[in-house]
């Protein structure tokens, strides 16, 4: 079987060198010595400002809208996991859904505008597939109505614009570490900003709201890792080069042999660099979608609808709304098989399946 995602693992060797002195020191959570040093490793690795490492990338944007304080409607994209909607709404604000650009697919800045009403106090854009959002149109548009800008960043693990990471960008920028992210620690996230006073009250949210010994200064949640996710983070940190160059390969490896093939590649913002995370492709139609999900099916060949359906039409507790562009895309785009043990023979294969149908 060739499986969309497969989680990357370092020697085991090294991970339970780590493990052994968690043993030893028997400090498995609330921000222990690894947990410090995984920040501390990814703040320097990602040369970005105040990064805290956090459960998962999902209470992550639940900080990043408790921390900034956000009452009403926060503007939003269809097209991103769920969790990006869902923290919106399990924070008490209503996600108001703004269309996808049709080559980039993330938010479309220029229907942004037109969105906003008295009860805005937010933006809230995914860097779909790693590949950052209008940053600049966003910034002045945020700057011109006051709003406050969170960035889904679940994807866009070491992605740089112009010169500085990603995660630089807006308010608060946040990322995953989920075990099928290009790099992870098992289960994991950050958070992100440049604020030094925010990043003091993301540290209490995280912390159930504590302030002191006996004190509290905030509502907070349990946003910690452990002590074993975090050795997992620091030992995959080491090969982020090779993971990176791998992909790299694969990437290309998959755009030479579908060269020809009726599906385009989402355009990747100019002045960025790429990551890698996945390969999706936004194919002619959807029916040949799924001629092509049934031809791979039958070689135990599994692809993933990344994203589909709509986040703006599908979900049981908010109004259906069909945007044009997201609904088209959703339902064409498909990520193929994209991980670090795959086989650059597999790509070929996958791609002759493709193109001989």
């Amino acid at each position: 079987m060739i499986p969309v995602v497969k989680p990357f693992l370092p020697p085991f060797e090294e991970y339970k060198l780590l493990l052994e002195g968690i043993w030893e020191r028997c400090w498995l959570t609330n921000m222990g010595p690894l947990a410090i040093e995984l920040e501390n490793k990814l703040q320097k690795t990602l040369n970005v400002s105040n990064l805290l490492f956090v459960t998962n990338g999902t209470v992550a944007l639940q900080m990043a809208i408790k921390a900034l304080d956000l009452k009403g409607e926060i503007i939003t994209t269809p097209f991103s996991f769920v969790a990006t909607t869902s923290t919106i709404v399990w924070e008490g604000c209503t996600p108001v859904f703004v269309d996808i650009d049709r080559n980039n697919l993330t938010i479309d800045a220029t229907k942004i505008e037109k969105a906003i009403t008295a009860n805005t106090v937010a933006i809230l854009a995914t860097h779909v597939y790693g590949n950052p959002c209008d940053v600049e149109a966003i910034d002045i548009i945020a700057k011109k109505y006051n709003l406050k800008v969170i960035y889904d960043g679940a994807h866009a693990f070491g992605v740089e614009y112009k010169g500085k990471s990603i995660f630089e960008y807006g308010d608060i920028s946040t990322c995953s570490l989920h075990a099928t992210k290009l790099y992870h620690s098992t289960e994991g996230g950050f958070v992100v900003t440049k604020d030094k006073d925010l990043n003091i009250k993301l540290q209490r949210i995280r912390n159930f709201g504590i302030s002191g010994f006996d004190t509290f200064s905030d509502l907070g949640l349990n946003g910690k890792n452990s002590e074993v996710h975090a050795a997992m983070g620091i030992v995959n940190l080491k090969y982020i080069e090779n993971i990176h160059s791998k992909r790299k390969l694969l990437y290309e490896t998959y755009t030479e042999g579908l060269r020809g093939f009726a599906a385009v590649q989402p355009i990747w913002r100019e002045g960025a660099t790429m990551n890698y995370p996945y390969y999706p492709l936004v194919l002619e139609s959807e029916e040949l979608l799924l001629c092509v999900r049934e031809a791979l099916l039958q070689e135990d060949i599994h692809l993933r609808r990344y994203f589909y359906p709509s986040l703006a039409s599908s979900l049981p507790y908010l109004p259906e709304q069909l945007l044009q562009v997201t609904e088209d895309i959703a339902k064409r785009a498909i990520c193929l098989p994209f991980y670090y043990d795959l086989e650059v023979k597999d790509v070929k294969r996958i791609c002759e399946i493709m193109c001989g149908m």
